[in-house]
């Protein structure tokens, strides 16, 4: 199949879904297929996840992909697309993540081609952006169906959207053998892994971590990734006197070696829509710490068994604070809490290929759309 992946960004874009669309796409290239993948990116941009060599690029450069979408941006766009996907002629046309999937849902109408709509967000993520939810309302019907990551997220959505939706979760991958294992430093190492932005509330993690350094000199925090909180939270390290004992240095596609490096993984998000950073940490032998409210989170921690869920309600900094001081204390319940998590992850990834069931959905909404087309 000629199969078209549209995603607004990939050059410098290190998030979770862009992960996954390199993994996705590379399998399904090395399978035979016929791979486009379209952005807002400008032309010759590169992505920052490597991708199969057989994956072909096509970067319409309309706009600034990094900048929120303006609304003349976004009428522009919808002529272009129409023009790029049609030009592509692709058996199945898949938008990633919503700031896609809904232009293309209006771009292609009238067209032939099948289309997916694949969201990985979840619905809090909505709560104070009344006009996307309503353009993804809209954009739905126009879609042959829109993949959830997890049961629970579907359930969370109105029914009108929920009765459209497919779940395919992201793959769940074992870390290398060869790199799941802690580096020899003087220093134990807390990781955090993901965007520096609201959601993930790396701020009450350094709140937490703050209260508990003076009992534990030997540790430190590392705090993965980029976004419009860095000056913020960097600020907040100075005022808590944490320089040198927090470090934020940015992305890196030497991923596993961060893992490999931690001897503790904690998580402060808000909401996840699937919780791809800590089944990563667990493949690794990581204990996990996260909130029990949080959705992603609570869907693949095992409170008690593969890390620890803590609740909320005396706060939010002091009971994080008390479950960082629970698990850096005792290097047992860490490395039992690790084994654990690791022998869940391996268990999973052996019982689920997701490329094999994205290969299956875009099978069937090729093979409709051309019974359909011979039917007329």
């Amino acid at each position: 199949m000629k199969l078209l992946f549209a995603i607004k960004r990939l050059e410098n874009a290190a998030g979770g879904s862009e992960r996954v669309l390199a993994k996705v796409c590379s399998e399904l290239a090395s399978r035979g297929h016929e791979i486009v993948v379209l952005t807002w990116d400008a032309a010759g941009a590169q992505p920052f996840y490597p991708f199969d060599q057989r994956v072909r690029f096509l970067n319409l450069g309309i706009g600034d992909s990094a900048r929120r979408t303006r609304p003349w941006e976004f009428i522009r766009r919808l002529w272009i697309l129409r023009r790029a996907v049609n030009a592509v002629a692709p058996h199945v046309a898949v938008g990633f993540g919503h700031s896609m999937f809904v232009p293309l849902a209006f771009a292609l109408v009238g067209t032939r081609t099948p289309r997916i709509g694949s969201e990985h967000a979840a619905t809090a993520h909505y709560d104070d952006k009344p006009l996307q939810l309503l353009l993804l309302r809209l954009a739905a019907p126009l879609l042959d169906s829109v993949t959830v990551l997890s049961e629970m997220l579907r359930d969370d959505y109105p029914a009108d959207l929920r009765s459209r939706m497919i779940v395919l979760p992201n793959p769940v991958l074992a870390a290398p053998q060869a790199e799941a294992c802690h580096a020899d430093t003087r220093y134990r190492t807390i990781l955090n892994v993901g965007r520096l932005d609201p959601q993930k509330d790396q701020a009450t993690l350094i709140k937490a971590f703050a209260l508990v350094a003076p009992d534990f000199p030997d540790w430190r925090l590392r705090i993965i990734g980029e976004g419009g909180l860095r000056q913020e939270l960097e600020l907040l390290v100075q005022q808590l006197d944490l320089n040198g004992r927090v470090t934020l240095p940015g992305v890196t596609q030497m991923i596993n070696k961060e893992y490999a490096s931690a001897h503790l993984f904690a998580l402060p998000s808000r909401y996840e829509s699937f919780g791809l950073v800590s089944t990563e940490a667990m493949s690794h032998g990581l204990a996990v710490l996260g909130f029990n409210d949080c959705p992603g989170t609570n869907e693949v921690v095992l409170d008690g068994a593969t890390g620890l869920l803590v609740g909320p309600e005396h706060g939010r900094v002091t009971s994080f604070a008390d479950g960082l001081r629970k698990l850096m204390a005792d290097a047992d319940l860490r490395h039992q809490l690790g084994r654990a998590g690791r022998d869940r992850i391996a268990h999973l990834s052996s019982q689920c290929d997701v490329v094999e069931r994205w290969e299956a959905l875009l099978t069937s909404a090729s093979t409709t759309k051309e019974i359909s087309s011979r039917a007329l």
